[in-house]
């Protein structure tokens, strides 16, 4: 398996190379510091030896790291080994569970005319390119924005044969919601605490329990949600829980910036973690909990939805239209019916296969548009 040669390596690297040249070379054009561009053969050389080790189970378990091209000078405080790793499937496969926490890199770089391991490392420069290895044969090409924040941008997704490279003009289409715009991170730069990147926290916990869920955002001051919600609400809040709501409205002093952090993490794996419930959890814009296990009902004299407009952010990918049931069952029904009575608002739903779905209002479609973005999420 070590000589094995994986196809979707060859497929992806010289389209994920022009896609890093492009933005690298912009970046430097405007006088930015960025990482540096990884050639075709450097990238099909990390993409096929992190395949092969992803299959490569250790002690029962699959391995998650996280590869960086870029060199131990570029890193602030580098942990480096004494001597190179071989960019090998059988060492990346042992060393993984010493790195498979998140934000803890291995740093690929080329030494004698080859590419080895030099160490491990949590800061990047911009634009560097990441390769996660997310489960067994799925892999997934990020970016950093080199922001306060640690987001990073998805760039392409390798699942087995199968490459999905995001489509970054996916913003141009009609009533393009917000939450996409953050997640494909085009986006003005901001802070961790940034509504939107909340939000994006929350789709990212919501999906990573695994147990599948719905997130209702309703706007805050207003009751007009509780038509379409069966009553009584066995779980309502009140007062509302307003923790996190909080947490993004505290004056943050730069010393205490990384403890704010966790205690946001924190309130938003609490609000994720309600989703588990069967029924929807539901909160306001301003992140101000409802209610959670609330079940969705058609709101009265409002007709049965029959039909979702669907998109998915990945290049050469077309928009259908099916029925919510297609997407995945009663728990997509049920949301985008609610989304179909209540225009203002937007639903967000798990599936325990890991597939997301937003549901929001069209008004230049005058449909309820179901954008697919899991692949943002990996």
């Amino acid at each position: 398996m070590d000589t094995a040669r994986y196809g979707g390596a060859r497929a992806a690297a010289p389209r994920v190379a022009a896609h890093f040249a492009s933005h690298i070379g912009a970046a430097e054009r405007d006088g930015q510091a960025v990482a540096a561009a990884p050639g075709v053969s450097a990238l099909e050389t990390i993409i096929d030896a992190a395949f092969w080790a992803s299959l490569r189970y250790e002690e029962g378990y699959p391995p998650k790291f996280s590869l960086a091209y870029v060199s131990p000078e570029q890193a602030i405080r580098p942990m480096v080994f004494e001597r190179p790793i071989a960019l090998a499937p059988g060492s990346l496969a042992k060393v993984a569970p010493a790195v498979e926490r998140a934000g803890i890199h291995l740093g690929v770089w080329e030494r004698d005319g080859e590419l080895s391991v030099w160490g491990a490392t949590r800061t990047i420069p911009m634009y560097c390119f990441v390769l996660e290895v997310s489960s067994p044969g799925l892999l997934v090409i990020k970016y950093h924005r080199g922001e306060e924040s640690g987001k990073y941008v998805n760039v392409a997704v390798l699942e087995g044969d199968r490459l999905m490279m995001i489509d970054e003009h996916a913003s141009s289409l009609p009533d393009c919601p917000p939450l996409l715009m953050s997640l494909l991170g085009l986006d003005a730069p901001a802070s961790w605490a940034q509504p939107l990147h909340v939000l994006v926290q929350l789709a990212a916990s919501m999906r990573a329990h695994k147990r599948g869920g719905a997130l209702l955002v309703v706007p805050s001051g207003s009751d007009t949600w509780r038509e379409s919600i069966v009553q009584p609400i066995v779980y309502g809040i009140r007062p509302v829980f307003s923790e996190l709501a909080d947490l993004m409205q505290e004056p943050r002093a730069e010393r205490r910036r990384w403890q704010e952090a966790l205690a946001l993490a924190r309130a938003v794996d609490v609000i994720a973690g309600l989703t588990v419930v069967d029924g929807a959890t539901i909160i306001t814009d301003r992140y101000e909990l409802l209610a959670f296990g609330a079940k969705i009902g058609r709101r009265g004299g409002s007709p049965r939805i029959e039909s979702v407009m669907v998109t998915e952010p990945i290049e050469g990918s077309v928009a259908t239209t099916m029925s919510p049931v297609e997407l995945g069952g009663t728990r997509h029904l049920s949301a985008a019916q609610f989304v179909h009575d209540q225009q203002n608002a937007v639903a967000l739903v798990a599936s325990q296969d890991g597939r997301f779905t937003v549901f929001a209002w069209s008004p230049c479609e005058t449909s309820v548009h179901a954008h697919r973005v899991e692949a943002l999420l990996l």
